[in-house]
């Protein structure tokens, strides 16, 4: 409208602007474009100069000046055209019309009623019809009722105009009951039939108050009148065959909407999409969807998720994959739990290049990948023995605010050190962290770590020789991962010199020592990590279980068992109580050979032996064969309570104990410990089954190993040979 008062403004300065035409023209403009009170002074100056307007000039003027409440200039104007003639059935449907904005609606149905009286001369169905929605819009039901009624008796007026509007104005008010049985009466006495823009309003709201009867109805009714179906219509009849759950009539009717030209609106997508979810019908799902991407609708961010989890979940990551890439090319981005599950997903399914695809399309939108996603990816990466990408990503996860942990730099660093040129990727690496970072002995301990995980021990302490000419002194956990590098890799003398440097360079505390022994038991150096837990102990430090629990396992497994009896006796001197790993490393080896309790009692030979290890020794005594279970198991069980908690692991050697004798009373003892509230774990299911085929009964093996298949277990490799 801007553009039309400056196209008139230019229009009155040509030299021509005076002939009646132009101001016809000029007023009939400004009329149109919302400045009445400008067409108002053009009129009075074409008065003045002699000039008049023409009929239809008039009624458009007049009609802007009604749009525009201008009502005393309206009247002057309605004074003009009566006294030149040109009153006729639009003059009265304008004057109507000021009547209603001005909420004189008694003159109005007055002056209804006087052209009524008057044969019906200038009466049309407009005028009729705008009387009945102000009634209407003043919640004058009953009123705009019997002028509808006495109007169509009297057979002067055409009412299609009024029906229209008095089905409208029920459907609005919420009347809908008294729409649809107003519209059928007419339909039936008067042959009336609505457009399909008054169908369409029928239908969407008998649709919102699920009358799904009715709107079938109107919809067959439609049909019988060969009213052609436009876009509503097309979606409404979507919407209602959704709502009552006929999805596969609903996507025959989806399928055809070419035939018609028609095109389909967000929510209508979305109420398809769902209903074929609820069906589970993904695949047509999916179809919808992409077609509704492609046509420039992006049907929300819940039903994209919905159906991209869905997907994933039937491993079909190609096509979340196309979805992703089709809606980021129309610039409708996915919720940030939807791309990063889905990246999450490419990377467990190995596809991890296709994931990195997915995660550089979505940066381009200034999305920030989550944390959790940037780690699989990572890892991902390091799996295919990618780490220089694998060390960009970790590069950028830090630029976008995220903080790598330990783990992560160490997985990084050890893949780069698989590849060609080790060395330069390693300390190209290092050099990017130390930019980013304020010297600290932290970034440095990551790369010792990491070197030390890599089994390159030149390398981590490379590092840690570097963090001393840089002026960061090494903190007690750059020695303890230097130690930690040497041992990893097998490097024992290393080790112990560098272990015997650190006693003269500062004191030797109990985190060293301890590191130092588990250290050396993880090397499988027994004699070495015994002479140095002595040696610790001589200095009056206290060993971690840790100590106690790697040495014991490593001389139980190499069958130094008199050894084994004397770390735990030791552990038990100190007031310590033996661990459930302790515990049930000597009963598993009291399963396996007699040689364990021999031990034992050659240690109480020499030694002063006190209670709390005569109750081991008597349960020793017991797995080793010296007594049965089945007498009792609840009492086995308190004597082992009585040596250390119990834990599943404990469990399952009470149950393979058992099945070496009765396979019955081990089912039994299954059945007690699912009661109790232990969940049966791989090798709880493996000791069963292993049992049953050990003493031929392999119908119950057969059973007990779907049981174990249907929880996602496997067979060992030891029972796999009974099979």
């Amino acid at each position: 409208m801007s553009l039309m008062a400056e196209f008139l403004d230019k229009y009155m300065k040509q030299r021509y602007f005076h002939k009646a035409r132009f101001y016809n023209t000029l007023v009939i403009g400004y009329a149109v474009a919302g400045k009445p009170e400008l067409a108002l002074q053009l009129f009075g100056r074409m008065r003045f100069q002699g000039v008049d307007l023409d009929a239809f000039a008039y009624h458009v003027l007049l009609n802007a000046l009604v749009e525009d409440g201008f009502y005393d200039g309206f009247e002057m104007v309605l004074k003009q055209i009566k006294f030149r003639g040109f009153e006729d059935a639009i003059t009265h449907a304008i004057f109507v019309k000021s009547l209603c904005q001005q909420t004189e609606l008694d003159r109005a149905e007055d002056y209804l009623r006087g052209l009524l009286r008057n044969g019906g001369v200038g009466l049309s169905g407009i005028v009729v019809a705008n009387l009945v929605d102000a009634l209407c819009k003043n919640k004058q039901f009953t009123r705009a009722a019997s002028l509808v009624q006495e109007f169509r008796e009297s057979g002067l007026v055409p009412m299609e105009q009024a029906y229209s509007v008095w089905i409208k104005d029920l459907a609005q008010a919420g009347e809908l009951s008294e729409a649809v049985e107003f519209l059928k009466g007419k339909k039936l006495a008067d042959g009336y039939v609505p457009d399909v823009f008054r169908y369409n309003s029928l239908v969407c709201r008998l649709l919102r108050e699920n009358r799904l009867e009715e709107v079938y109805d109107l919809l067959m009714d439609m049909k019988d009148q060969d009213i052609i179906p436009d876009d509503v219509t097309m979606n409404v009849t979507l919407c209602f065959f959704c709502k009552v759950g006929m999805a596969d009539v609903a996507v025959e009717l989806y399928d055809s909407r070419a035939e018609f030209g028609l095109s389909v609106s967000s929510m209508t997508y979305n109420y398809l999409i769902n209903t074929l979810l609820g069906d589970a019908s993904v695949d047509e799902a999916y179809l919808v969807l992409k077609n509704a991407i492609q046509q420039g609708h992006f049907p929300g961010r819940r039903t994209f998720s919905i159906i991209a989890d869905a997907l994933c979940r039937e491993g079909k990551l190609d096509r979340v994959k196309e979805l992703v890439l089709a809606s980021l090319e129309r610039n409708c981005v996915p919720s940030d739990s939807t791309y990063n599950k889905f990246i999450s997903a490419l990377c467990r399914a190995s596809r991890v290049e296709d994931g990195y695809l997915v995660h550089g399309a979505l940066s381009r939108f200034d999305k920030v990948t989550s944390k959790t996603t940037y780690f699989d990816l990572i890892s991902g990466f390091n799996k295919s023995s990618r780490g220089d990408i694998a060390a960009r990503l970790l590069i950028e996860m830090q630029e976008k605010g995220h903080s790598p942990d330990r783990r992560l730099y160490r997985a990084v660093i050890c893949c780069l050190c698989q590849m060609e040129d080790p060395d330069k990727l390693f300390y190209s690496l290092l050099e990017v962290q130390l930019s980013r970072h304020e010297p600290s002995c932290l970034v440095y301990n990551y790369f010792i770590d990491g070197a030390g995980h890599a089994g390159k021990p030149e390398l981590a302490r490379d590092v840690y020789e570097m963090m001393k000419r840089n002026g960061i002194t090494p903190n007690l956990q750059s020695d303890i991962l230097i130690l930690q590098s040497y041992l990893k890799a097998g490097k024992i003398a290393d080790a112990l010199n560098y272990f015997r440097d650190l006693s003269s360079r500062r004191g030797l505390g109990r985190k060293l020592w301890n590191n130092m022994v588990v250290g050396l038991c993880k090397a499988n150096k027994p004699g070495n990590a015994w002479n140095m837990f002595w040696e610790m102990r001589s200095t009056h430090l206290r060993p971690s279980m840790e100590c106690y629990e790697e040495l014991v396992k490593l001389l139980c497994s190499h069958r130094d068992y008199y050894k084994a009896i004397l770390l735990v006796e030791d552990l038990m001197q100190v007031g310590r109580q033996v661990s459930s790993f302790i515990g049930n490393v000597l009963l598993l080896h009291s399963l396996q050979t007699h040689r364990v309790f021999s031990a034992w009692m050659h240690s109480r030979d020499l030694r002063n032996t006190k209670d709390h290890s005569l109750a081991l020794g008597d349960l020793i005594k017991t797995f080793s064969g010296g007594s049965d279970l089945e007498s009792d198991i609840l009492q086995v069980e308190e004597l082992i309570r009585q040596c250390f908690p119990l834990d599943i692991y404990t469990y399952n050697l009470l149950l393979r104990k058992l099945t070496i004798s009765e396979m019955d009373l081990a089912c039994n003892y299954f059945e007690r410990l699912c009661k109790k509230g232990y969940e049966p774990n791989r090798w709880t299911y493996d000791i069963l089954v292993h049992g049953f085929l050990k003493v031929g009964r392999s119908s119950e093996a057969r059973r007990w190993m779907e049981e174990m298949f249907s929880k996602g277990f496997d067979l060992t490799e030891a029972t796999k040979t009974f099979v």
